[in-house]
């Protein structure tokens, strides 16, 4: 991908798997230079990873990470994925510019567990629903957070076609590991925690009249 968007010359790459130009077929093939010319040679490459050795996979060949369902709680867990990776890089100096952008899910209200209420059809999706029982990664996330038997239940009830039963077998702690819900003054406080982890970036969304209030809890905190 980085010799492709550098456009230096036409791309020959012969790898475990992948070959360009591709060998076989009418064997006409040739190395070929992309007609899109990028507005810098460097573009970052973010990885979206969940397991841990997609997280290291990451640190080692990427400029970025990109978790979905990021805890605090974990921090020393993704910090190890993250250092065997810039390990493998063999780059001395790769952990300093790595940037990790991780989505934060913020839910201001003064009733936690309605604003609770508005994130859990969102962990029963991904923990229960993505994918086939037995393959899914966002499973496995919330299983090594400790919440196991919560998403075997959430699991169960979303492929039966519950889903607002699976939202509802959520507890509230699962949501707080992963979201900041509630008062704009628990949000404040909570964030304090967030600040300390590897993250460098907090990816937001909603809107637009909300995104003052959003800038004011994490830049203002």
């Amino acid at each position: 991908m980085r010799s492709i968007v550098r456009r230096d010359e036409p791309v020959n790459h012969h790898g475990e798997f992948y070959n360009m130009p591709f060998e076989g077929g009418a064997g006409i093939g040739k190395p070929l230079k992309s007609t899109i010319h990028p507005l810098r040679k460097e573009i970052p490459i973010f990885l979206g990873a969940e397991g841990p050795k997609n997280v290291a996979l990451a640190a080692e060949i990427c400029d970025g990470w990109l978790p979905l369902f990021f805890s605090p709680k974990e921090d020393a867990f993704y910090r190890d994925c993250l250092a065997k990776g810039f390990a493998a890089s063999g780059d001395p100096t790769k952990a300093d510019r790595f940037e990790i952008a991780s989505t934060v899910m913020i839910v201001p209200g003064d009733d936690v567990e309605q604003c609770a209420d508005l994130v859990r059809p969102f962990l029963a999706l991904y923990a229960g629903g993505m994918g086939a029982r037995g393959a899914n990664f966002h499973f496995e996330l919330f299983a090594r957070m400790g919440y196991e038997d919560v998403a075997l239940k959430v699991q169960d009830l979303y492929l039966q076609g519950k889903k607002q039963e699976a939202a509802a077998a959520i507890p509230l702690a699962m949501v707080e590991d992963v979201a900041l819900v509630g008062p704009p003054a628990k949000i404040k406080d909570e964030l304090q925690l967030w600040k300390q982890t590897c993250i460098t970036t907090f990816l937001v969304s909603g809107p637009q009249q909300v995104l003052p209030l959003y800038a004011d809890l994490i830049l203002g905190s």
